[in-house]
């Protein structure tokens, strides 16, 4: 698996950042666009880097929202997977900002290939999309600050993951986490099969070293997790936690994760 960071919070030595995130994921004879920031940083920081997000199979959307969907605009041609809930409009500030996607599912489909699923996707052998993420845990997608045009609350519920395959467990790939890190953790056990969890990376959606982000430590420890990466909208507190638990690294773009 090859993993290449193309849009985050941080910026790397020669690429610029943004509140968003865009990774480019190589496993299993795929090619692999998950998320597109919120602008087209992620196009210009790929001709820094030397690679092409065009030239993929697929664009997997995590959920929704502005900072993994909007850089959409500056693509068309390509097949996007997704959860069906991706296109409500949704705000946050207490309903003042639209946090949603820029262009409609109609737009989007003038230019794209899509295909939603709330159920499990499998996109090859040893790579898949989850769908809908059950909220189990104690802890996890319980209060939210994000709320639906109509008013409602927004829990997110179109938020998913990407799993990977490889010979020392899984690899799961978040966008923000929204559905919480141990909820997207056991659903990919239970989906795939298999109990090892080799890696998470993405956004874990911590913002405090609270109880959350303790037990989400204490989970992944429990579960021998070796490969950590805690970036985008993990904030600083729960990231100082999580280094000081697992050691782990800030993430910038135009990092390049190899396992």
């Amino acid at each position: 698996m090859t993993l290449t960071v193309l849009t985050d919070n941080h910026a790397g030595k020669r690429t610029a950042a943004e509140h968003g995130l865009s990774y480019l994921v190589e496993h299993d004879n795929k090619r692999i666009l998950f998320d597109t920031g919120q602008s087209d940083i992620f196009l210009t920081n790929s001709a820094i880097i030397g690679v092409d997000p065009e030239a993929t199979d697929l664009i997997i959307l995590s959920h929704g929202h502005y900072d993994h969907g909007n850089g959409l605009r500056y693509m068309g041609g390509q097949h996007i997977l997704c959860h069906p809930g991706c296109f409500v409009k949704r705000y946050g500030d207490r309903g003042k900002k639209y946090i949603g996607l820029a262009e409609t599912f109609e737009e989007l489909s003038s230019r794209f290939m899509i295909r939603t699923s709330a159920d499990p996707y499998r996109i090859s052998d040893r790579i898949t999309f989850l769908g809908e993420i059950p909220r189990i845990s104690r802890y996890e997608s319980k209060t939210t600050e994000f709320t639906l045009e109509n008013g409602e609350p927004d829990y997110v519920d179109d938020d998913s993951a990407v799993v990977l395959e490889l010979e020392e467990g899984l690899f799961i790939i978040t966008g923000c986490g929204h559905a919480g890190i141990i909820n997207t953790a056991e659903y990919a056990r239970k989906v795939t099969g298999n109990k090892d969890i080799a890696g998470i990376m993405g956004g874990f959606h911590l913002k405090h070293n609270n109880r959350q982000t303790r037990e989400t430590i204490d989970y992944l420890r429990s579960a021998e997790v070796q490969y950590i990466y805690p970036s985008h909208c993990t904030e600083l507190p729960a990231l100082a936690a999580f280094h000081k638990a697992f050691g782990t690294r800030l993430i910038t773009t135009g990092g390049v994760l190899v396992i």
